[in-house]
């Protein structure tokens, strides 16, 4: 189903950033993804970690233990397009982190 010359360019790309099986899928809701990964690019499958960082589960966690700051996190800018998608996570995640980890 995907374009061969695609996977190779993700795995090339991830061979010289990550060591293998060191790097976890990260994003919202982002099982959907690895099932996705699992059954179409089996070869990515191997590369990445068997964990992962879903930002959303943070997310839903912030919202319940800390109200107040959650109310001041970043807005999605629903662009829809993967890397606006990656670097709002990011960043999300790191709002997150800024009050999560120093209570």
């Amino acid at each position: 189903m995907c374009d061969h010359n695609f996977i190779v360019q993700i795995l090339d790309f991830l061979a010289n950033e990550t060591l293998k099986q060191a790097c976890p899928s990260a994003g919202n809701s982002v099982h959907l993804d690895q099932r996705f990964i699992s059954k179409y690019m089996p070869r990515l499958d191997k590369h990445l970690h068997y964990r992962i960082v879903d930002v959303s589960t943070i997310k839903e966690l912030a919202a319940r233990w800390y109200p107040k700051e959650f109310k001041e996190a970043p807005l999605k800018r629903q662009t829809h397009r993967a890397l606006d998608d990656i670097r709002e996570r990011i960043e999300e995640l790191r709002y997150y982190r800024s009050f999560i980890i120093h209570h």
